[in-house]
């Protein structure tokens, strides 16, 4: 239920500046006044922000961002204003903070070590980056229409987590953040933010609170701590950092023993059924699922059936969740799991998810998750040696094959989870690696015939990894790496020629590309041209800091830098042609002599994606335009310089 009246009472939202500026701008696209009773205003300033972030029409084009969310137009200005405000100008206490951290950590090793500016400006970077990682999340949770919270709980929840650092285990406590910490945002644990939902609502609904307690006496809640119209007020009339700590607390554990346990059995809980059961049975678990919430529970219910497994407890019962598949609309929604607050799958429970998932329709889309969570979970073992009572683990330093270094590496493609953030066992097997020693694994030669500098490079070298420089595509060198594994330069190799313009357009259709932006803009244009015959292409991506630009550069610099290292400018028909010969999903350009649009405005192939859609796009590229670091551009490798 939306809940207005709680936030007046809390912030006496309606007096603000933000609810005023929304309701004249709903007068005026209305023609309506928006009544002046205070919870009318709050609601249509919900009503507005609902309509921006959540964009339940799909009325906002959405734009992949770097963790690979796809994002609005409205939340990534959000995004923008709130880094604005809380991170990036802090970047220089940032720094400071965390050079003392580290310097009093190093003195206490007996290490003297001092930070001069040049180290404290990438220190300040780096902190910047992970502050920015860190809210990242919380934006990406609170504006993904798919999570059951109403707008006014996620209003609620992101004001008030702006304020708090990441939580205090040993205080049990959330400190407020001051300008400068360098104290991570707090962790999104679901099922905490799901009680908070559960006991406000209680506060201000009888029939609420009648349901929660029900479900707690069918838990065998002990009478003393049942939840009463008192407590839930009270509960209500504490900080959000307090609720949140105080639900964490709620949470219950885990322990390596009960994750060591695989027999169980699934029970299912049918759509439209009372969502009692199932959420007396995660109650005090240590699951982070917000199911463990009873509207959230409910919520679920209605939208399909629910199946849990559920492992034994201490008395051989089967107790203890550990999966869960959420259905949606007759098909399997999401699975997660317990290994963390993030919800992904336990190593061990993989094999018993995918059994289930194959029994249940939708189960195409998750056959590549448990693929990789598979191979994932056999890299883990052979990488660690685990005591099942105390769950510490010893790393074994495994030889792995060139296979399974492409797949740890993420050399082909990322790997895919269950949980909403990526498998932690991944980051633990990485920190055992050394790069340098599966190099020569990977490339299949001996250590000498990687070159890690330009002055390295001999007629036997077979890898190259470090920055780029003129002519180092003329040599012979099989792969190149700016670093080693993680920006390998992605190669496509292609055929142009033998269609012309209406050809290809037809074939646009027949794969279902949209491109009509890209037909209107340059493919109409005199200045686009085919060759008659056909023949092979050789292409690579670079992004702009790959070419030597970290501070990004302009169309004219990047262009003649690619030259100077030996790439050519494409032939213009390599942007459809690329288009209809790869899966590109992430926005790429296509470095090629520029053809004026209708509007006579230099543009450039754009190849891009939109849920699941691939896109032919033009973009302006005037000479002067420039480009950011991250952003990347297809060039041709000369047919004499292939690698």
């Amino acid at each position: 239920m939306e809940n207005p009246n709680f936030l007046k009472i809390k912030y006496n939202l309606h007096n603000t500046p933000e609810v005023e500026s929304a309701a004249r701008k709903t007068e005026v696209r209305t023609e309506e006044k928006v009544p002046q009773n205070p919870e009318a205003r709050i609601q249509n300033y919900l009503d507005r922000l609902e309509n921006l972030i959540l964009d339940p029409e799909n009325k906002q084009e959405r734009k992949e961002m770097a963790d690979g969310s796809k994002r609005s137009r409205a939340t990534k200005i959000l995004r923008e204003m709130v880094m604005n405000e809380y991170v990036r100008p802090n970047k220089d206490k940032l720094a400071q903070g965390a050079a003392m951290v580290e310097e009093r950590a190093a003195r206490q090793m007996g290490i003297n070590m001092q930070y001069d500016e040049n180290q404290l400006a990438e220190r300040g970077e780096i902190a910047v980056k992970d502050l920015e990682s860190s809210l990242d999340q919380w934006i990406s949770y609170l504006s993904d229409r798919n999570e059951p919270y109403p707008m006014w709980f996620r209003y609620y929840a992101f004001r008030n987590i702006l304020e708090l650092g990441e939580y205090d285990k040993d205080k049990q406590e959330f400190p407020k953040r001051t300008a400068g910490t360098n104290r991570l945002f707090p962790d999104i644990d679901r099922g905490a933010l799901a009680r908070i939902e559960d006991v406000i609502n209680c506060s201000k609904d009888s029939g609420s609170l009648e349901k929660f307690r029900k479900a707690q006496k069918e838990n065998d809640t002990p009478f003393d701590q049942l939840l009463t119209a008192e407590k839930a007020k009270a509960f209500t009339g504490l900080s959000f950092a307090k609720q949140y700590a105080e639900s964490i607390k709620e949470s219950g554990e885990i322990t390596p023993e009960m994750r060591a346990e695989t027999n169980g059995e699934w029970k299912k809980y049918s759509q439209g059924s009372d969502p009692t059961a199932l959420w007396a049975s995660l109650q005090n678990k240590g699951t982070a699922w917000c199911t463990k919430g009873f509207a959230t529970a409910e919520t679920q219910l209605k939208g399909g059936d629910f199946y849990v497994y559920y492992t034994l407890d201490k008395q051989g019962k089967p107790k203890i969740p550990r999966i869960a598949i959420r259905m949606q609309n007759g098909e399997i929604s999401e699975t997660r799991g317990v290994l963390d607050s993030k919800q992904n799958l336990e190593g061990n429970m993989t094999d018993i998810a995918e059994a289930k998932m194959n029994e249940l329709p939708g189960k195409e889309k998750y056959q590549k998750v448990s693929a990789d969570m598979k191979q994932v979970t056999s890299i883990w073992e052979k990488t660690f040696k685990e005591d099942r009572k105390t769950g510490e683990k010893t790393s074994l330093n495994p030889n792995l094959s060139k296979e399974e270094l492409i797949f740890l590496y993420e050399i082909k493609e990322k790997i895919e989870g269950f949980g909403y953030q990526r498998d932690p066992r991944i980051a633990e097997i990485l920190a055992t690696r050394n790069p340098k020693e599966d190099a020569p694994i990977f490339f299949d030669c001996a250590p000498k015939e990687i070159a890690w500098e330009k002055e390295d490079i001999h007629e036997n070298t077979k890898a190259y990894v470090g920055q780029l420089f003129p002519g180092i595509f003329k040599k012979n060198i099989e792969h190149i790496f700016i670093n080693f594994p993680e920006e390998k330069m992605e190669e496509y190799h292609i055929k142009i020629g033998g269609k012309n313009r209406q050809q290809l357009e037809k074939e646009l259709e027949r794969k279902n590309i949209e491109f009509e932006l890209a037909k209107k803009n340059l493919l109409s244009s005199e200045d686009f041209t085919t060759l008659e015959n056909e023949e092979e292409c050789d292409l690579i991506k670079l992004t702009v800091k790959d070419l030597g630009f970290p501070s990004g550069a302009t169309t004219e610099q990047i262009f003649e830098k690619a030259i100077e290292l030996g790439l050519e400018l494409c032939p213009a028909e390599v942007g459809p042609q690329l288009r209809l010969q790869s899966k590109i999903k992430d926005w790429t350009l296509i470095a090629m002599k520029q053809i004026a649009d209708r509007r006579g405005y230099p543009s450039v192939f754009d190849l891009d994606s939109r849920g699941g859609q691939l896109l032919l796009l033009g973009r302006i590229a005037w000479s002067g335009k420039h480009w950011r670091d991250r952003s990347q551009f297809v060039f041709r490798l000369r047919p004499s310089t292939k690698t």
